[in-house]
């Protein structure tokens, strides 16, 4: 059977692998939600920056990528999203079924948030906008990971009200 990963936020512009075929899909019961403080890629624990993750929320759905990896690949992408995405075990690894833009089911592995865990967090968009606009870790500046996020988006035809706001808000708060 087939490894397929679902990509919502940085996987969708930075998977780490290369695919095999890559679907619109989605996800019900779930949210794509600036939720995660981040202190190792795009923060610090001195100044966190913010991450998306899944946010389960009945009756909503969030649209993104089915990934599928190579034949033969499973083991090695799966070792490297799990040091990614596992890094704080802030999410937790899950199987999902997706709903492809052409109708077929197709389970894949997903990392979701953890709502007990203490990297979760629920601010406002005002709140969030002066996190990200403010913040950088290891792998670089939020606003990096927001304006790459937004941009693929859009390319793939997927509208997020919250993340065109942040990205407005952001740019305003960097000008110089």
């Amino acid at each position: 059977m087939a490894l397929w990963i679902f990509g919502y936020g940085s996987l969708l512009w930075n998977p780490g692998f290369t695919p095999v075929q890559t679907v619109k899909a989605q996800l019900q019961d779930y949210h794509r939600s600036f939720c995660m403080l981040s202190v190792h890629h795009r923060g610090t624990e001195e100044n966190p920056g913010l991450v998306l993750a899944l946010d389960a929320s009945v009756g909503s759905k969030c649209t993104g990528l089915a990934l599928r990896v190579h034949e033969g690949e499973e083991e090695q992408v799966l070792t490297y999203l799990r040091e990614r995405e596992l890094i704080s075990s802030a999410y937790y690894e899950t199987t999902v079924c997706l709903i492809a833009d052409h109708g077929e089911a197709i389970e894949a592995t997903t990392y979701i948030i953890d709502p007990d865990h203490r990297q979760y967090c629920q601010f406002d968009l005002e709140k969030q906008a002066r996190m990200i606009a403010g913040a950088v870790g290891g792998r670089g500046p939020n606003t990096e990971y927001l304006y790459n996020t937004a941009a693929h988006l859009t390319e793939l035809g997927i509208r997020d009200n919250d993340m065109a706001f942040l990205v407005e808000r952001v740019r305003a708060l960097t000008a110089t």
